[in-house]
């Protein structure tokens, strides 16, 4: 059996609309896979706002403490299937994706975090200038073969290019109880993912390398895919910039963590300096693409002196 764990915080309702639409026409039997929607203190509240009578084990749980992770932690501790299926508020699965996920789960069981493809649908047409940005917008397709990464203990610290972001991050359940237990001596990795409105975005990072560290590997199955509902509001150069920064800067804590940092620290009070320094290696009032850049900078500067 599989666990689809559904993370959400003031959800826009017509996103959520659309990703509990494709859950209720997944091809695999619900019978053979719960569903959990972790309300991470909305407010109002989503127990009595949400239809979920189409699946036979559909709840809503609400984890009061906020934040991407201790959402996470809790779908995990309320879950009981074999593998976990993470998915977005904003994500469109494709009619197979539980199918295939565990058929790839099932073949491959040395594999313990995973992904597909995950592609675009704008509310509007992008500016040409965001294309560069769209990886950071949780965006990936790799391509239509399978990969798998090397063992860490034969190849450690090299993160795969291929991991798996949080959309439809997919983990078997040893993994994912791994990664709680760490979570649980380590309270400082609870800040490294979303809460609120910060846009601190190293969880996903964290979750996959601890998963490699425990000895398994990470994959990506070009046969799963998902839309990821892209607002126009992720597509300003302030957002972009903020996220950026946030990248940067939280990319570098995980790094740490994990003793895997190839830059060294630098004393905070030199930071000012580093990022005037990059302003004019990045030159930001050439356009708005300069500017994100610009932004990732000063966050890779703050994060070494943090």
């Amino acid at each position: 059996m599989l666990s689809v764990v559904l993370p959400t915080r003031n959800p826009h309702p017509e996103r959520l609309r659309r990703t509990l639409a494709s859950l209720a026409a997944q091809s695999l039997p619900a019978a053979n896979w719960e569903l959990i929607v972790i309300d991470n203190a909305s407010q109002p509240a989503l127990a009595g706002l949400l239809d979920l009578s189409w699946h036979p084990s559909g709840r809503v749980v609400v984890e009061p403490q906020l934040g991407l992770t201790p959402a996470r932690l809790r779908g995990i501790a309320e879950t009981h299937g074999a593998a976990i299926v993470f998915a977005d508020d904003d994500n469109v699965l494709a009619p197979t994706f539980l199918a295939e996920a565990a058929a790839a789960l099932a073949a491959l069981p040395d594999v313990g975090v995973a992904g597909g493809r995950v592609q675009p649908r704008f509310d509007v047409e992008p500016p040409a200038w965001t294309r560069e940005f769209f990886g950071n917008l949780a965006l990936c397709d790799h391509g239509a073969t399978t990969l798998l990464s090397d063992s860490w203990k034969d190849r450690p610290h090299v993160y795969p290019t291929f991991a798996p972001v949080g959309a439809g991050l997919i983990v078997r359940r040893a993994a994912a109880e791994c990664y709680s237990s760490l979570l649980k001596v380590s309270p400082a990795r609870n800040a490294l993912d979303r809460r609120g409105t910060a846009l601190v975005s190293g969880g996903d990072n964290d979750f996959v390398m601890t998963v490699l560290e425990a000895g398994w590997r990470a994959a990506y199955w070009p046969q799963l895919s998902l839309e990821h509902l892209i607002p126009p509001a992720r597509l300003t150069r302030e957002y972009l910039a903020r996220l950026n920064y946030a990248i940067a800067r939280s990319w570098i804590a995980v790094l740490r963590l994990h003793d895997a940092c190839p830059w060294r620290p630098v004393p905070s009070w030199t930071v000012p300096f580093r990022q005037a320094r990059a302003f004019f290696r990045h030159q930001p009032w050439r356009g708005p693409a300069n500017h994100v850049r610009w932004r990732y900078a000063c966050g890779h500067f703050a994060g070494l002196a943090d």
